[in-house]
């Protein structure tokens, strides 16, 4: 039985797969599988391209126990903790980046959450962006309350990023600081003060497949429509430092699956897409449709001149006033 085309015209069609479903579709073969993954993405999607960039606007110093991580102070590899930054010297810089056609910006903080201080600073910040450039804000702040995610939307903000990292069955092997609950109440408080959600997870971390299709099902009961998808590189000093990178195989496997998961969402990729050879521009074809372009918080990623080059030579287009909104 030739289950992709079988499962394609179902998704197609409107409906959604199961986990079992999910598991079967997960053993055909790849190119077929990142093909019609291609085709779910333009029915519901079209050729538009959600770019976006970040900023580390603090660094270091994080008490969370994450094992990717180069910026918990649990690891050899910890970074030197820094101040909230300075967020408007970077504003002629985001201004460049938002003509030159990223439509976000994300602020993205260590740590497990802002002090009220910290908070109320860049809160200030937020306002001052919102008023002097069009580009959409979003932030990444930990595990916020929703009063002070209320905040943030009333500033100008108007995406949360939270990722879930992982399954929850497999959450407790990668962080033991908190839980994949406290996860799933930032992104519900997030949604209930009015702003969008960014979620996603990294990829290699040493989870099963299973792992991966039950995120994705978390995901989608979430409602979430941006999904970063990051691949881990594994970084000196973290206890992760010696994993096998996964195969550019396996990373166009885990791209067509969610897009059969998730059909109408932004699949980013995120972390981990420099150490491709080209750069994501197969998994572009493959289901995801989105990116964070730039450097990430401590690993180098792929310049903003070299991604528009690449999405428009495959086709896609950058339309602000026809991204997802809400």
């Amino acid at each position: 039985m030739e289950l992709i085309p079988i499962f394609k015209e179902k998704v197609l069609g409107g409906g959604m797969l199961t986990r079992d479903e999910a598991l079967l579709l997960a053993e055909e073969d790849t190119n077929r599988l990142a093909a019609a993954a291609d085709e779910i993405r333009k029915h519901f999607c079209g050729d538009i391209f959600d770019l976006c960039t970040i900023i580390n606007g603090k660094n270091g110093g994080c008490t969370e126990d994450c094992i990717y991580c180069a910026q918990s102070m649990h690891h050899a590899a910890a970074a030197a903790p820094s101040p909230v930054a300075d967020i408007s010297r970077y504003l002629p810089l985001i201004a460049e980046n938002y003509s030159s056609g990223a439509v976000r910006c994300g602020i993205v903080t260590s740590g497990r959450m802002l002090t009220g201080e910290e908070l109320a600073g860049l809160l200030e910040q937020y306002r001052l962006l919102h008023q002097s450039c069009g580009i959409s804000l979003c932030a990444s702040h930990g595990l916020l309350t929703e009063q002070q995610l209320a905040h943030l939307k009333g500033a100008g903000v108007v995406r949360y990023h939270a990722n879930l990292e992982t399954s929850r069955r497999y959450f407790p092997q990668i962080c033991t600081t908190h839980t994949y609950d406290d996860k799933i109440a930032v992104i519900k408080a997030a949604q209930c003060a009015g702003l969008e959600v960014c979620s996603g997870g990294i990829f290699g971390l040493g989870e099963t497949i299973e792992d991966r299709i039950d995120m994705a099902l978390d995901l989608r009961a979430l409602g979430i429509r941006s999904v970063p998808i990051n691949i881990l590189t594994p970084i000196p000093g973290t206890p992760l430092e010696n994993a096998v990178p996964l195969s550019c195989s396996e990373v166009k496997r885990i791209v067509a699956l969610y897009r059969f998961l998730l059909p109408d969402a932004y699949l980013r990729l995120a972390g981990g897409r420099g150490l491709l050879p080209d750069r994501g521009c197969e998994l572009f074809l493959s289901g995801a449709n989105a990116a964070i372009s730039g450097d990430m918080l401590t690993t180098a990623g792929v310049s903003l001149r070299d991604d528009q080059e690449m999405i428009r030579d495959l086709g896609f287009v950058t339309d602000e006033k026809k991204l997802f909104r809400g």
